[in-house]
């Protein structure tokens, strides 16, 4: 009998859920990001970015390729210490700091993406008024959460952290409460002086793939580099997003 695989965040001899996920959200992140800079002229030379939730620093590294000045923020210390680890010279500052504490200057980013973090925080308010805060007028707060479904429970609270077979989050990880629909959110948003202005899901390709990416990476038969093609992630911006979903809001004067 084949013994359960350790699994715990921010490290690399477990099976690190928080990283699966930044890995196979990657490419839409991205794609994501990319239309919300078109339309509102965000130019990565010349501008600041800061990444919230940013683990082991996957996106961060990734904006400050494309010209971005670059702050990661974390709450682990684990996790912050693996991301300067893999910095490679960008020169990106890396802060351990939770994302309803940020001691950060007034009015200093461009843009603001929120990572692994609105779908576990007790306190949204709290995050949204310091990435609001933090931000310029005009700037863009981007951020990726799981919406609050049946289907979705059944992946966060279920899959991904109770049933023996595809668990790779540590149970409680996740908690129906903290899972936000695009309405709530943007109720939220407003308060913190944030506009809404967009809300675009994503998915897997195909449901099975996820499946069989998850098993294999808990069998090791899988490496993390090999589970973003696996998992194939796309962008789905029509309908109510049924899982996941990307969506961006702009600093208000």
């Amino acid at each position: 009998m084949t013994a359960a695989p350790h699994i715990a965040l921010d490290t690399p001899a477990a099976v690190d859920g928080r990283h699966i996920r930044a890995l196979t959200f990657q490419s839409v992140r991205l794609d994501y990001l990319r239309q919300v800079s078109a339309e509102l002229g965000i130019t990565a030379a010349g501008s600041r970015a800061l990444v919230v939730g940013s683990g082991r620093g996957l996106l961060a590294r990734t904006l400050a390729r494309l010209g971005f000045t670059v702050v990661a923020a974390d709450p682990s210390p684990a996790a912050t210490a693996l991301a300067a680890e893999a910095d490679d010279g960008l020169g990106i500052t890396y802060l351990t700091a939770p994302a309803e504490e940020l001691d950060l200057p007034d009015a200093s980013f461009d843009l603001v993406y929120a990572a692994d973090t609105l779908e576990i925080t007790e306190r949204p308010d709290a995050v949204l008024a310091h990435a609001a805060r933090v931000l310029r007028p005009g700037g863009a707060f981007v951020y990726d959460t799981v919406n609050r479904t049946p289907v979705s429970r059944l992946i966060y609270l279920g899959a991904f952290q109770a049933f023996p077979g595809t668990r790779i989050m540590p149970r409680g990880r996740y908690a129906a409460h903290r899972l936000r629909r695009p309405a709530e959110l943007a109720e939220a948003l407003d308060r913190a002086g944030l506009s809404a202005k967009d809300v675009c899901g994503f998915k897997p390709r195909d449901v099975r793939s996820l499946v069989r990416a998850v098993r294999g990476r808990r069998r090791g038969t899988l490496t993390d580099e090999q589970l973003p093609a696996l998992v194939d992630m796309v962008l789905e911006p029509q309908g109510s997003p049924l899982v996941t979903y990307l969506g961006h809001a702009v600093r208000r004067p």
